[in-house]
């Protein structure tokens, strides 16, 4: 069976240069991808000012749209970058992702823009699991797990990033800018691309995967959030609702079934046998649920109940991102040090006492230095310490030619509980527009996001032994781990 390896690519680039020139390519192409799961949030409040006739149910599918779609294809595309070659498949998805994006920027209405989104998670999905191959190719065994940590910080730092950022262009001119903003990035991006990056000609361009496949779990996942998000608007119990909950579990059960006999599955199941991988996706999953949420619920609580300007909110939450930047690189090395547990227990721990303090502390009064900004700096440690090091966790019991395709289906468990997080606040702050949301309904939504980052720190102690963390670095270091 074929997976988004490195066992068959090029040699690591041998001058640390190259090395950094491609670690500097391929950050940029997953900054940008996962920016754009969060930078639309803080345009989500101008968003629904364009389109007031809309629903908030119905407009939170401008996010988990891109989430489901950039979700789903992430393993399949990341094989096909396996046959035909890593870079093609990376310059490919920062040219799907930059038409996407134009769509959005030009959208006349929901419908379109959604359709735009769908075209960027594509393009993400494409870009994303070949910029984790290429880099890896680039470095030597020994370093390729500290090389993971720092490339999915990179992740996590601009999906806290995205509301600061999208709050400067909003204020510059509307939300539309957030999306035509990607189209530079993604031209230099591609440029520094082909120029840095090099790798041999594949012996064999055919593509292996189940097309099939992805299109059940694709359409799985739709239905579920579905589901999930206009069941407060239709009525849980009309025909429309629940079809599309039995038809995701159809889909699903079908789905596990097709992967158990296809030659090339979208997702190999045997991945799952070890313990490591399991638990930390179980993590992951959950605790992308309450982020996710707790991304667009901050911005939407401070431009309605403070009445923040999109800016100014943007510069609220600023300080959340900044933290994160710190903090997600030690939080990897110390990882490789104590282990895992204690790391993702700690983290855990902050992110649920910061989502606790908000739900409890902070009223319909803004107080922002008294009460918003030491609780920011808290979830800010919690994210930094929990992310990345689930993402390394993740891989950390592969050996080393798995690695690729274990962070794809890391990264499918981040956008998949990403999704399922948006639509769940889309119930929560059940009103028709979410700026007449009242202070309640943010309060039960910052305790659902701490239960699940409770959670997700529990299921997180099932990653294994202490040592674990150490474990890449020791089968990156055997004769086997690179054949």
């Amino acid at each position: 069976m074929r997976c988004i390896g490195i066992g068959a690519g090029p040699k690591p680039v041998r001058t640390e240069g190259s090395r950094r020139a491609v670690f500097a390519v391929t950050a940029a192409g997953v900054f940008m991808a996962s920016l754009d799961l969060s930078i639309v949030n803080i345009a989500f409040p101008s968003i629904e000012s364009s389109f007031p006739a809309d629903r908030t149910s119905t407009l939170t599918w401008v996010i988990t749209a891109y989430a489901i779609v950039f979700g789903a294809l992430l393993v399949v595309t990341g094989r096909i970058a396996d046959s035909v070659g890593r870079k093609r498949v990376f310059l490919a998805g920062l040219t799907v992702f930059s038409v996407g994006s134009a769509i959005c920027g030009i959208a006349p209405d929901v419908a379109f823009l959604v359709a735009g989104r769908v075209i960027e998670g594509a393009g993400a999905a494409a870009l994303l699991p070949a910029s984790l191959g290429l880099l890896l190719a680039a470095y030597p065994p020994q370093r390729r797990s500290q090389i993971v940590a720092l490339w999915s910080g990179v992740g996590a730092l601009a999906v806290a990033a995205g509301p600061s950022l999208g709050g400067a262009l909003v204020s510059l001119d509307s939300w539309r800018l957030v999306f035509y903003a990607n189209l530079p990035v993604a031209a230099v991006a591609w440029l520094a691309g082909r120029r840095n990056i090099h790798e041999p000609a594949r012996a064999s361009g055919q593509v292996k995967t189940d097309f099939v496949g992805a299109a059940m779990v694709t359409v799985a996942l739709t239905l579920v959030v579905l589901g999930i998000s206009q069941g407060s608007v239709w009525g849980w119990f009309t025909i429309p609702i629940l079809a599309s909950f039995a038809g995701s579990a159809a889909l699903g059960v079908a789905f596990i079934n097709r992967c158990r006999r296809v030659a090339d599955p979208v997702l190999d199941l045997t991945l799952f046998r070890d313990r490591a991988f399991s638990a930390a996706n179980g993590a992951t999953l959950l605790y992308a649920m309450g982020f996710f949420a707790m991304l667009l619920g901050n911005i939407l609580f401070l431009t309605s109940i403070w009445r923040y300007s999109i800016v100014t909110a943007g510069l609220a939450v600023t300080p959340t991102p900044l933290v994160v930047s710190v903090i997600a690189g030690p939080a990897g090395r110390l990882a490789s040090k104590i282990g895992f547990r204690a790391v993702i227990a700690a983290g855990a721990t902050f992110f649920a006492g910061g989502l606790t303090m908000l739900a409890t502390l902070v009223g319909r009064h803004p107080m922002y230095l008294a009460r918003w900004l030491p609780i920011a700096l808290t979830l800010g440690v919690g994210i930094g310490l929990t992310f990345p090091v689930i993402g390394a966790a993740a891989v950390s019991g592969l050996p080393i030619e798995r690695f690729a395709v274990g962070s794809a289906v890391n990264q499918t468990a981040r956008q998949v509980g990403g999704a399922f997080g948006v639509a769940i606040l889309a119930v929560i702050l059940r009103s028709a527009a979410s700026s007449k949301a009242p202070l309640n309904d943010f309060r039960h939504l910052w305790f659902y996001c701490a239960a699940m980052a409770a959670a997700s720190g529990v299921v997180g102690q099932l990653v294994g032994p202490r040592d674990v963390a150490r474990h890449a670095h020791q089968s990156a270091r055997s004769p086997s781990a690179t054949q």
